[in-house]
């Protein structure tokens, strides 16, 4: 099997992963508050991430090089979090994904305030057709809109910010710092607004907890092998593979079948989000934001990190790729 297509089959693998990580999310987000799974979800990845810590071998603290984009980056991961946990609890999957497929097309845009990146007209036709295709899955003024399509729109907006600041500021603060403050974050603020939600949780659900915080660590290792593997251009576009896996997990678990609005809707997105990788692999003096940012907004409750912060195959970095 070629590099491209073991790093396509791996990306599949994480990206079917995360949607059965995404389907736990719903089923618990039918009886406890987002922010009761979030809290038990950092609590209970923290473990993964002591593992990451004591694998770090660079020297210096965990204060940050760069504070204020740190901070403005955790703010984003936390904000996340929360909106992707309560969007799943109370949408369909598939209208989920397709909300937060928009991401991709933000990346785009903040590219240029925050990484400098120059977008030509071709590309910025693609981000507002995607746009479109939005408002497409939304059909504003024809369904009612609740929070939790605010919800899936603030992640895929915070989810495209906490990307960029990451391509900025991720070669020169340690992984660990990347990973932590979302997470010490999340255990801060979810901690101290869990008493005015919570709900005693049996130990089967305790169970469940603990499979989001797993499946999540274990996706986010196939995806940066799959990175490692495969050419960014090949293995990114696998992200919308999720709508496939929404489709089925939403018709057989919560007997969910997409509409029309949101199959065009989810087509224009991903249509134009491929467009723009495409462009991206064929620019020699670009940034490429989409192709070097992470295919799965981060949402602080795991230790996963982007998998342009890890070290390249060997074989990769011999022949020079990027």
């Amino acid at each position: 099997m070629n590099p491209n297509a073991k790093g396509a089959l791996l990306a599949l693998v994480a990206f079917g992963i995360f949607s059965t990580h995404d389907v736990v999310i719903k089923v618990l987000g039918g009886t406890y508050s987002p922010i009761q799974i979030v809290f038990f979800s950092v609590v209970l990845s923290f473990p993964l991430a002591t593992m990451w810590l004591l694998r770090d071998q660079t020297h210096g603290t965990l204060l940050p090089r760069h504070p204020y984009w740190m901070i403005a980056r955790t703010v984003a991961a936390v904000i996340t979090g929360f909106s992707a946990f309560y969007a799943f609890s109370v949408l369909p999957l598939a209208q989920v994904y397709a909300i937060i497929f928009a991401s991709p097309l933000l990346i785009t845009v903040l590219a240029i305030p925050i990484l400098g990146e120059e977008v030509r007209l071709r590309r910025w036709i693609a981000v507002l057709v995607g746009l479109c295709g939005v408002l497409v899955v939304l059909r504003p003024g024809q369904t009612d809109l609740g929070l939790g399509h605010l919800a899936a729109l603030a992640c895929a907006v915070c989810g495209a910010i906490a990307s960029v600041i990451v391509r900025k500021i991720g070669r020169e603060e340690r992984t660990v710092v990347i990973m932590l403050y979302p997470m010490m974050a999340n255990f801060l603020i979810m901690g101290a607004l869990l008493p005015t939600v919570y709900v005693p949780m049996p130990i089967e659900d305790i169970g469940r907890i603990a499979i989001i915080a797993l499946f999540a660590w274990v996706a986010g290792r196939f995806l940066i092998a799959a990175y490692n593997t495969g050419e960014a251009v090949i293995v990114a576009p696998m992200q919308y593979s999720q709508i496939l896996w929404a489709t089925a997990y939403g018709a057989f678990f919560f007997d969910e079948y997409p509409d029309i609005g949101t199959l065009i809707g989810s087509s224009i997105i991903i249509a134009s989000g491929l467009y723009i990788v495409l462009r991206e692999s064929r620019s020699a003096t670009s940034e490429t934001p989409v192709l070097r940012t992470r295919s799965r907004p981060e949402t602080g409750t795991s230790p996963r990190i982007g998998p342009f912060l890890w070290p390249l195959h060997p074989k990769r970095r011999r022949a020079g790729k990027p």
